[in-house]
């Protein structure tokens, strides 16, 4: 069985949509107070009834339920209005644990967060280029020695391990180097079921820009409308789309799937977003100019700040790359913002926006509203903090 799954995922719908008081929509009406208090902070009863649609009884029912499974808590008494005070409602930090593995090109990584999004312990190998035994052994180590951090009790609330990977790893073998041949067996190998069968929780597959997208919804702290467009910079180009406020997956879970866009080069070539907007042509660069090419795959140095020239370099041909790629996106959804996020230090992320906001505003782009330019808040951890909201938003959070 190959590594992606065949099954399409469901497009989310937005955490606003009216709730029902049919009884055979408890779950979801669960998931949406669960969800609007994850994006909106702290809010109490009369409000959550406002906003879902439900009567204020059924929400009382609804959040005494999940109080008592613990997942929410009290928060302070708001004081300061006529009447008895309001006790705002909130998500609970022990609520339940998420584990979210990250299978790259050139490294794997296990993180372990709370119900609230804190990462609690995070393990890191690298490597010149996965395989499924190497991985298998980094996973069972890493979440015995995670979930020992744990206390009894707490390791039963863990709700789940997501995973996000490139899908069709098997295809990238000459791109990052090495010899076909020596990642062929993960075409036929089911990384999610393979897992699955070691744990009694439930396992989850996503591809990992996608996933990256999701971790900056759900736990992001960068102000964004309900549609915009995500890229992720990192050793390959990646990225997600949200659409009316939640992720958009797609057909096969690959909506987002930049990497492949078609850009011209300023000699009028065409190559692919991957050859020219990815970490691995300043790795290139890097080497080409005498310097150490694994910096550029080291999320804590300021290249940008260290090697000034070889940064304006690779943004030379990726600002213009990313900015062609965002065109081409706004003028089939007309989205209002784009966020850039990567595998860099937060003040190179902010760097790399202003360049392709300015080789945005040099481009023809009549009839196009160019869009918002931001930088991503989570960086480095997006993608594993991505994998973790996998699990996360298919226990606790409305999808559809």
């Amino acid at each position: 069985m190959n590594l992606v799954s065949t099954v399409p995922p469901q497009a989310g719908a937005n955490a606003g949509d009216m709730g029902s008081n049919q009884s055979d929509m408890r779950e979801r009406n669960e998931r949406l107070v669960l969800t609007i208090l994850r994006r909106s902070g702290p809010l109490p009863k009369a409000e959550l009834a406002r906003r879902t649609g439900l009567s204020a009884q059924t929400v009382s029912v609804i959040i005494r339920d999940l109080e008592a499974r613990g997942l929410l808590d009290k928060g302070q008494k708001l004081r300061g209005k006529v009447g008895q005070p309001s006790v705002p409602m909130q998500l609970s930090p022990n609520g339940a644990f998420f584990l979210g593995l990250k299978v790259g090109r050139r490294s794997a990584e296990l993180i372990l967060v709370n119900f609230v999004g804190k990462e609690l312990g995070h393990i890191t190998k690298t490597y010149n280029f996965p395989t499924p035994p190497q991985t298998l052994a980094f996973v069972r180590g890493a979440v015995q020695e995670l979930c020992a951090t744990l206390s009894a009790a707490e390791q039963k609330r863990l709700a789940g391990l997501g995973i996000a990977t490139p899908y069709f790893l098997w295809e990238w073998a000459s791109v990052i180097g090495v010899a076909p041949q020596e990642m062929a067996a993960w075409k036929d190998f089911d990384l999610q079921a393979e897992i699955d069968s070691l744990y009694d929780f439930p396992v989850f597959l996503g591809n990992d820009g996608t996933s990256a997208c999701g971790a900056e919804l759900t736990f992001g702290t960068v102000e964004t409308p309900p549609d915009f467009l995500y890229i992720y910079i990192g050793y390959f180009v990646g990225g997600g789309i949200v659409m009316n406020g939640a992720l958009y997956p797609g057909r096969l879970g690959n909506a987002g799937a930049i990497g492949t866009f078609p850009v011209a080069n300023a000699d009028g070539s065409i190559s692919q977003l991957v050859d020219t907007a990815s970490l691995i042509g300043l790795e290139r660069k890097l080497a080409q100019h005498q310097g150490d090419p694994t910096l550029a795959l080291d999320p804590s140095v300021e290249l940008h700040l260290s090697a000034p020239s070889i940064v304006d370099h690779w943004l030379d041909e990726a600002a213009p790359s990313l900015a062609q790629l965002i065109i081409g996106a706004c003028s089939i959804i007309d989205f209002a913002t784009v966020v850039i996020d990567g595998n860099m230090p937060k003040s190179m992320c902010d760097v790399v926006a202003s360049r392709v906001s300015k080789a945005l505003g040099d481009m023809p782009n009549s009839g196009v509203l160019e869009p918002d330019i931001i930088a991503g808040s989570l960086g480095p951890r997006a993608r594993a903090l991505g994998a973790a909201s996998l699990a996360l938003s298919k226990k606790f959070m409305l999808e559809s």
